[in-house]
């Protein structure tokens, strides 16, 4: 598997926000989005096998895991067989996805964090999927302008699913706007700044 890093950090976005947590970053991304805050993982990695990432867990310590990219799915088999391995021993995993590869395997060992791609981005998800996340999992949008944020209403009215719903600002982007959407349109769903960038962390 390619691997960007593995770091220990507090969980700066999503239904655990706030949370210390243990990032395994995968290389490797099949979109190309305008405001990518990770480009930097896009391409190359270390090549590392089960055990040295889990050995490197191990190491820096913690029970909370998350998985995220580039897009990890990408990793194929041997991550799957890494997630196993991680909740048979007793971690609580996280999966951040770009939602375009179908996450319903991972369901039984992680929680999955969609990322339901936004017209600034350039990119496109597949909403397909939506109906298959649970009360376990969520729904992130990362949201520019009213053109996303009308783009995402639709989306939660035409999509209807269980998941915890966010709305993240793009950075540099005034978040009061997007404030007074969420008031006005009374979505079921939670404006969302990026704790670690506010902090200053990785």
């Amino acid at each position: 598997m390619k691997v960007h890093e593995i770091f220990r950090s507090i969980q700066g976005e999503g239904k655990n926000q706030g949370r210390p947590c243990t990032f395994i970053r995968f290389a490797g991304c099949n979109l190309d989005c305008a405001w990518c805050d990770t480009r930097k993982a896009r391409t190359g990695g270390e090549e590392m096998g089960r055990d040295a990432i889990l050995a490197r867990v191990r190491n820096l310590g913690g029970h909370y895991i998350c998985i995220t990219g580039g897009e990890p799915l990408l990793q194929g088999p041997p991550l799957l067989e890494l997630v196993k391995d991680l909740a048979t021993a007793g971690y609580m995993i996280d999966i951040e996805t770009n939602g375009t590869l179908d996450f319903s395997a991972y369901q039984a060992y992680a929680s999955i964090c969609m990322d339901v791609k936004c017209p600034s981005s350039g990119e496109e998800s597949d909403l397909s999927l939506l109906p298959f996340l649970t009360g376990d999992d969520a729904v992130k949008f990362v949201v520019r302008d009213r053109a996303d944020c009308t783009y995402a209403a639709g989306v939660i009215r035409d999509h209807p699913s269980r998941a915890q719903v966010f709305f993240s600002p793009v950075e540099g982007t005034d978040p009061r706007g997007i404030a007074r959407f969420l008031v006005r349109e009374d979505l079921p769903a939670r404006l969302q700044l990026q704790l670690h960038k506010i902090l200053g962390v990785s």
